[in-house]
């Protein structure tokens, strides 16, 4: 039997400042109906965990009330962005502030198997970075490879790998840097059949280099193209992946009726 994922991402929650809470209530009301094996949201969970750990309590909460089987992964507004580019305008990451993540949301990476796969979740700020919990992440992935036999791999983290190549040379906020993409191979032993991430705000499948790529959208607002350019659909919504047992899987973008499509250009004071 098939597994059905329904990822969500970017849901910017906060209690404080909760313009974005009525998106992931309707959001929400459609997954619950649509029943998937799991959730997962890939990252930037809260407003400003990073700063504000009530941001984090209220994230939690309103997943929570989803009933359903969740898992998540952070992202940059959660506990802070990677060192190698923080200097773009956002705290890094460190020791205190994933500790305080990880009390709300547990573990920031993860392993499982389905039949026909094996899911492992990263917390991608941890990627090159200095802190014991990056060296301790990277074993960990080494071992979560172990015995993967002939399943299939699904990847998740926050950040996408690249724009359009891996051998891209920029260094951005945007996605993985050179150095980050540099120790994933080695880690993983084998090519993704699937790579899926949040962090852009928009929808886009492709495949690059031998792997299907799913950005999956905001459910919470797009950027306008003065802040970000248009890489693939600004749009808001959900992601339904589709495992199947042979190895092979479908990925598609669910929009949902009454969920707005926000600009954040409409909300200058929201950071």
């Amino acid at each position: 039997m098939a597994f059905r994922i329904a990822q969500i991402s970017d849901t910017h929650l906060s209690e404080a400042k909760p313009y974005f809470v009525d998106n992931f209530v309707r959001i929400g009301e459609a997954i619950r109906a649509a029943k998937p094996d799991l959730v997962i949201n890939t990252g930037d969970i809260s407003l400003d965990g990073a700063s504000q750990a009530s941001d984090l309590a209220a994230g939690r909460l309103l997943h929570d009330a989803l009933g359903l089987p969740l898992r998540f992964l952070p992202g940059n507004h959660d506990l802070g962005d990677a060192q190698e580019t923080a200097s773009h305008g956002e705290s890094p990451i460190d020791s205190d502030r994933r500790a305080r993540y990880v009390q709300h949301f547990g573990p920031d990476r993860w392993c499982f198997d389905v039949p026909g796969w094996r899911a492992v979740g990263i917390n991608a700020l941890l990627l090159g970075s200095d802190l014991v919990e990056a060296a301790e992440q990277e074993t960990a992935i080494a071992q979560a490879m172990e015995g993967i036999g002939l399943r299939s791999l699904a990847l998740f983290l926050h950040k996408p790998l690249f724009d359009q190549t891996a051998g891209e040379s920029e260094i951005s906020n945007r996605f993985l840097t050179p150095a980050q993409r540099s120790r994933l191979p080695a880690m993983l032993g084998v090519v993704p059949a699937l790579v899926v991430s949040g962090h852009i705000h928009q929808y886009r499948s492709s495949d690059p280099d031998g792997s299907h790529h799913v950005w999956g959208p905001s459910t919470a607002f797009v950027l306008p193209d003065r802040i970000q350019p248009t890489y693939g659909a600004k749009k808001v919504g959900y992601v339904e992946h589709t495992l199947r047992p042979d190895g092979t899987h479908d990925s598609r973008m669910v929009e949902v009726p009454g969920a707005r499509t926000l600009n954040i250009d409409d909300l200058p004071r929201i950071y």
